[in-house]
């Protein structure tokens, strides 16, 4: 990244990221609830959003929600602050537009490297080619065992109601998962679940 990346701080409680990020170099404006930030969004552009999930007056869900219907914020990388660590929740955010999670309580180190790389994929994905989606995956090499299983996660089911769904053991769809990481090239169920949605994997 060019210049001194801006970030937009939505917390009820902001004073840890306010006072550290700078430190990084990083821009910090804050807001303490979604409402707040959405007037903020309509007058200024931002690099990235750090959007806490619980907060008052308009909870985190329903900030994404307006961040990805305005045209102006809809491409805007946003990473949700969250004390929820059920795969379903993430799932679910990511549908509605989030980039990546972290789960409190984090450590600041986690939080820089995931900034990092979010800001680094903005780059390529801001040209809003297809182009530049993971060159070294390729969906054709899963089986159509391995394309149900990426479905189903895709679509929020836990390990234990994909093994409900196809009739085999957690163990099976454990195996099922490794694979689909291994052939895809991603390290875990939030990479695989984007790449689903990138390459149109899932509607």
């Amino acid at each position: 990244m060019d210049g001194i990346a801006s970030i937009l701080v939505v917390d009820d409680n902001p004073k840890f990221l306010k006072d550290a990020l700078p430190m990084y170099g990083y821009e910090v404006t804050v807001a303490e609830d979604g409402i707040e930030a959405l007037k903020i969004l309509a007058d200024k552009e931002f690099d990235l959003i750090l959007l806490d999930v619980m907060m008052p007056n308009m909870d985190g869900w329903d900030t994404l929600k307006a961040i990805r219907k305005n045209s102006k914020t809809e491409h805007t990388p946003v990473i949700m602050i969250t004390a929820v660590s059920e795969d379903q929740k993430v799932v679910s955010g990511l549908r509605i537009g989030a980039d990546d999670y972290i789960v409190k309580p984090f450590i600041l180190p986690n939080l820089l490297a995931r900034i990092e790389a979010v800001l680094r994929r903005s780059n390529w994905s801001s040209q809003k080619t297809e182009k530049n989606i993971n060159k070294n995956a390729d969906i054709g090499i899963l089986t159509s065992k391995e394309k149900e299983v990426l479905g189903l996660l895709a679509k929020g089911a836990s390990n234990k109601e994909i093994a409900d769904k196809l009739c085999v053991q957690d163990v099976t769809v454990k195996t099922h998962l490794n694979s689909i990481f291994k052939k895809l090239k991603v390290t875990n169920r939030t990479q695989a679940v984007l790449l689903a949605m990138q390459i149109d994997l899932v509607n």
